[in-house]
Parts: C-alpha cells; structure tokens; sequence
C-alpha cells in the first residue's frame, strides 16, 4: 500500500517510515507536485493535523495522512504546544526554540511535559484521528545527538536519557509520533 505523507520534514518522513512495516509505504508531497508550504494556522495540535490532511485531499485528490506534534509543558500552561516549531520565532531553529524552553524554565521546579502527536487519516472519503502521548520532562540542558526538535531536552518516564541518547528504536517504541503511527498502522491493517 503507498499512501501520501503531508509533510515536506525529511526527519519525520524518515521517522515515520522506519516505524511503518514494509508493505506500507510513504509517497511525500514533492512526489505528488505539492511544492507549497501548507500553513498551520489552527490553534490546536488537532487542528493543524486536519488542516494539513484536508489540504491535500482537497487539492491534490489524494488519500492521505498529515500530523502535527507539539511538546506541552506544565509550567508553561501548556506552551509551546500548536508553536513548538516557532517557539522562538518563524525563522528560528531546534536550538533557538530550545534555548528559549530552557530560560523559561530557569527558575521552575516543575519541568514535567509532554509531547503530543496527532495524526488525521483521510481514506475513502472519511477521516480518523490517532494521538500519542508520551510524558516526561524537560532536563537542564541539552544531551544527545540524535533525533530533532527538542529531543535533547526531553527525558521520557522511566527513563534516564533524553530522546536524543535513546537509540532510534527506542524512542520510535515509546516516542508521541511512534504510539500514533502504530493506531494507524493497525486501523490500516484492520481496514484490508
């Protein structure tokens, strides 16, 4: 089965495809001709899924799925959340946003979070959604080399190191983005 990806994030593509079993694969938009940056103007992590997902089924024709993720952290009431990827600001990048994180929590006892992905499922005209949630908290400072994002900085429950020491199986088995991919994984097995 190939299915398009609403996504132009090569880590992500790469992420979520090396969770997908083998008879599953990804068709990105540059595939399909979708060269336009798909703004994420909703104010949930829900909303930009399904924005993303629609975008392209409405203009492109095609069954597809799109996410959005974001890190929620307590002491911030939830912030940066929708903004995570322009926490900083529009042209900022992971280290940017993770330095701000970081300063903001300066003086917080309370650095508990976590990362939330939402996939929408647009297939045969109708739409479904997959969360995944993984707790844990924000560290003191940066660690690790792997991953993207803010994984330098998040340390899961049970865990010792952040996502970005954990080996890539790892977190792709505890990981936000891997619990929702694998409700969707098995809604697409279910549905054969």
């Amino acid at each position: 089965m190939k299915i398009v990806f609403a996504s132009n994030n090569k880590n992500k593509i790469q992420e979520i495809q090396s969770i997908l079993p083998e008879n599953i694969k990804i068709v990105s938009l540059e595939e399909i001709g979708c060269f336009e940056d798909i703004e994420e103007t909703a104010d949930t992590i829900e909303g930009n899924a399904i924005l993303k997902a629609n975008y392209v089924t409405e203009k492109y024709g095609y069954d597809c799925f799109a996410d959005d993720s974001g890190l929620e952290v307590t002491a911030l009431n939830g912030e940066p959340g929708v903004y995570s990827a322009r926490y900083a600001g529009k042209q900022r990048n992971d280290d940017d946003n993770m330095n701000k994180l970081l300063d903001a929590l300066k003086d917080q006892p309370d650095r508990s979070a976590q990362f939330k992905t939402v996939i929408t499922l647009n297939l045969k005209g109708e739409q479904h959604l997959f969360t995944g949630i993984v707790k844990g908290s924000i560290t003191l400072e940066k660690t690790g080399d792997q991953g993207f994002g803010y994984d330098p900085i998040f340390q899961p429950e049970n865990y010792t190191k952040t996502f970005a020491e954990l080996p890539r199986e790892v977190k792709n088995t505890i990981g936000h983005r891997g619990k929702a991919t694998q409700q969707l994984i098995d809604f697409l097995n279910s549905t054969k």
